[in-house]
This record gives C-alpha cells, sequence and structure tokens, in this order.
C-alpha cells in the first residue's frame, strides 16, 4: 500500500484529507507542530513531532514514503516566507529519499499559463496583494523552488473555501475558465487525494472549484 508523507495534518483542509486517506487504506507519516491537536488513532498512521523548516523532522517524516502532500500554509505568527523555506526543505529531503510525487495546495491569486481572469478574479487578487501580499509572494516563492526541481509536482489552486459538506462533484480548470469562485473543503480534500497517483497534472497547476 503507498505510503503518504503528509505536511499540514492539522490545518482544516489538510485534516479531510488526512481522514480520507486513512479511510482509503493508505499509511500517513504526518508531521505536526503539536501532536495532541491531531485526536487520531490509527495504526496506519505514524505521528512526528516537529516543523516544516526542520530538516531533520522533515527527512524523518519522508523516509519510507512514496508521495508527499503538502498542505501547509500561513497561518497568524507565521514567517512570512514559510511556505517557500518549508517547500525547499521538503524538495531537498525528497530528492535525498528517491521520491518523486509532491502535491501542494495554494490559492487561485497563484498565476499559471492559461488562466483567463475575469473581473471577480482580478478583484479577487487585487485584494489579496494589498491586504496579504506576503502570502501571495510566499505562494509565489514556493512555486519557483518546485519550477527548480526536478520532482513530478502538482500545485491544486481553490478559489473561497467553504466549511459546507462537500457534494462530490467539482470541475477542474484554470482561472476563469470552466470554474467558479468556491468550492467545499470536502470536495477539494477528494480532488488532493487522487493526485497521488493521477499523474494528469504533473508539473501544472488545476484549478479546482464547484
Amino acid at each position: 500500500m503507498t505510503t503518504i508523507a503528509l505536511f499540514g495534518a492539522t490545518g482544516k483542509t489538510g485534516r479531510r484529507v488526512l481522514d480520507r486517506a486513512l479511510a482509503a487504506g493508505y499509511d500517513v507519516r504526518a508531521l505536526v507542530r503539536t501532536p495532541a491537536k491531531l485526536d487520531v488513532t490509527n495504526d496506519r498512521l505514524t505521528v512526528i513531532q516537529g516543523d516544516v523548516t526542520d530538516t531533520d523532522a522533515v527527512e524523518r517524516t519522508i523516509a519510507g514514503s512514496d508521495a508527499v502532500l503538502s498542505l501547509f500554509g500561513q497561518v497568524k505568527g507565521s514567517p512570512r516566507t514559510l511556505q517557500t523555506d518549508g517547500t525547499r526543505v521538503i524538495v531537498a529531503a525528497m530528492q535525498r529519499h528517491g521520491v518523486r510525487r509532491l502535491v501542494t495546495l495554494s490559492g487561485g491569486g497563484l498565476h499559471a499559463d492559461g488562466d483567463r481572469p475575469k473581473a471577480p478574479d482580478r478583484i479577487m487578487r487585487g485584494l489579496l496583494k494589498l491586504l496579504a501580499g506576503h502570502v501571495l509572494a510566499d505562494a509565489e516563492g514556493h512555486l519557483a523552488v518546485l519550477e527548480a526541481s526536478d520532482l513530478d509536482w502538482t500545485v491544486v489552486r481553490g478559489p473561497r473555501l467553504l466549511e459546507t459538506p462537500g457534494t462530490g462533484a467539482y470541475r477542474v480548470g484554470r482561472v476563469g475558465v470552466d470554474t467558479g469562485m468556491q468550492i467545499s473543503r470536502d470536495d477539494l480534500a477528494d480532488f488532493i487525494l487522487t493526485q497521488v497517483d493521477d499523474r494528469t497534472y504533473v508539473r501544472r497547476l488545476p484549478f479546482v472549484s464547484a
């Protein structure tokens, strides 16, 4: 059975991915800063305490894994380059351990070729740059780290995330191209988990929405 190294398991989306991965029979190695926040007991779950910028902890999480899901992001008080720095540590550890598949999570503000943002998309990106420009810059920095690597990476991008139950249906496209402005975290988690084995979007940035 495939073993997943999971970063961001205590986050709102990461926790949903963790639950789905365990239910699907995957073995999961999760790096968390505070294990007590992860109230999950499962024989297929290994919890490693540490920070995503801690080389040793990241190495121990990735060792023995077949794929990596990097779903951590900035929260209040985070370093302004957390995603970039953490991604750099993860990529280096993957290369040392011979793990090639990496899936990360970002928002629609991160530009990709083929996007055709409509007025609401441009407004949202403008607000992001104005109110949290460092978050967008960090997302762009993490993408630059990925593009400079030889890994089979995918950056999953999402719009506004809802806490409502999933519908089991979603669209995958580009910003402004056959996509919407929101998605349930449940449905986003479903798509992220499919990317462990799906190679359709290798070295691409699919935008997933309701």
